[in-house]
């Protein structure tokens, strides 16, 4: 059974959430040791071609997965990802037409619908499968954190929104005591770049956040929607890192949202539980609506029934990002 993202893990404050802090604690020491050791004896594999890495220095819920796409239609890159959720060891290349999110997970078969997207538990060697079925850019969807593959250049997703007590780092703890992968200096050292996804009604970064990612190069991206919200009263629904960041984004967005229901990351939807999302619309006389990556996971039977709302990362300033991508474009 997955979990929902707790919220205390963005508290900054560190008093929200103190007693399962405490108790974590010992859990969180052994998690960020592992992990060190594992980058330090990696031994990465050249697959032959620039691998850009799009990761994350937290648990989710960073939008990462709009910049993957953007950074892949920009530069032609083709997509790696490791198919959380799909039951295909793989490699794999993606065919939205054959496969399901149950067998590559839902974000893969997402971005497959404009995109070539491999899956592979094995990231290496998955990136040597592209390599070898002519991709010239790979994109490695996530990877922060592993040292398999020989990254050319290494971005870091950062949530933008900063709300109140409500912070992209919390109190800076690691899992499970908080949403940190790692240390946050020790994530920035591998970086080459920050990328800063603000939501749509936020024109800047807050500045203590840019304060904590010096002396990390630093880019900003808006998250957009590509098209309106559906008209009319809504129920919304959404399986993600952050669930209330989608429920916020329709409503900044004009949606008639009359009800939200939160769901775990990759949540799968059953019979049941939509058929309630469908009652609970009948009694608004709405219609349901989702985001792209949840209506992967829908049963095909409920496609024609849930709105897909889709959205992209925009970056803000061209000239930084042709800059970043100069050494692999040429």
């Amino acid at each position: 059974m997955k979990l929902s993202t707790p919220r205390w893990w963005y508290s900054r404050d560190g008093k929200t959430g103190a007693i399962a802090r405490l108790v974590l604690r010992p859990i969180s020491l052994v998690w960020a040791a592992v992990t060190a050791r594992r980058i330090a004896n990696g031994r990465p594999v050249d697959p032959g071609v620039p691998v850009i890495c799009v990761g994350n220095l937290t648990m989710g819920g960073t939008g990462k997965t709009p910049v993957v796409r953007e950074i892949a239609q920009r530069l032609g890159g083709v997509v790696l990802s490791r198919g959380y959720g799909g039951s295909l060891i793989g490699p794999i290349q993606v065919d939205p037409a054959r496969h399901t999110a149950a067998e590559v997970g839902d974000e893969p078969l997402m971005l497959a619908r404009d995109l070539t997207v491999w899956v592979a538990r094995d990231r290496a060697a998955g990136a040597v499968a592209a390599a070898k079925s002519g991709a010239k850019l790979i994109v490695m969807d996530d990877g922060h954190q592993n040292p398999s593959v020989k990254k050319t250049l290494s971005l870091v997703v950062i949530d933008g929104e900063t709300r109140g007590d409500e912070w992209p780092f919390g109190d800076g703890r690691v899992f499970p005591a908080g949403p940190m992968r790692e240390p946050l200096l020790t994530g920035l050292a591998r970086a080459d770049a920050a990328i800063i996804l603000l939501p749509a009604d936020v024109a800047e970064p807050n500045p203590f956040l840019m304060l904590q990612l010096m002396p990390a190069a630093v880019v900003t991206a808006h998250l957009a929607a590509t098209v309106p919200p559906p008209p009319g009263p809504q129920i919304g629904f959404a399986g993600v890192g952050k669930p209330w960041k989608v429920e916020r984004s329709l409503q900044v967005a004009g949606c008639d949202l009359k009800d939200f229901w939160p769901f775990p990351d990759h949540h799968a939807y059953d019979e049941a539980t939509l058929q309630r999302l469908a009652d609970r619309a009948a009694q608004f006389g709405a219609g349901l609506v989702t985001t792209e990556k949840d209506w992967a996971r829908l049963p095909a039977a409920w496609r024609d029934r849930v709105v897909a709302w889709p959205v992209r990362a925009v970056f803000d300033h061209e000239a930084s990002m042709d800059a970043l991508f100069r050494p692999i474009t040429g």
